[in-house]
């Protein structure tokens, strides 16, 4: 994520809750991979406890990649907004 928001793509995270657990995740497209060019993927992280606050504060260093989770953004971090959503969107099978 921090990668793509650093060179200045619109990045977001959609969160959404279903059967009991949290989903949160980001829309990828496939850039050239063979007969898959331009297909949407979906990555997404699953958790029994619900997500709290508007955006993920992300920062790269040496030693990798910091993430956490802020209702407000700070100096020196990159910040992505976490979209709530109503219900699963209706693209996914996760059941």
């Amino acid at each position: 994520m921090a990668s793509a928001a650093g060179l200045g793509q619109p990045v977001y995270a959609l969160c959404f809750d279903h059967n009991g657990s949290c989903y949160v995740g980001v829309i990828a497209i496939y850039r050239d991979y063979y007969k898959w060019y331009g297909i949407p993927v979906f990555y997404y992280y699953e958790s029994k406890t619900s997500i709290c606050g508007k955006y993920f504060l992300v920062r790269s260093e040496e030693s990798g990649e910091i993430i956490r989770v802020s209702n407000g953004i700070q100096p020196g971090w990159i910040a992505i907004p976490i979209i709530r959503l109503k219900s699963k969107p209706p693209f996914l099978k996760l059941d």
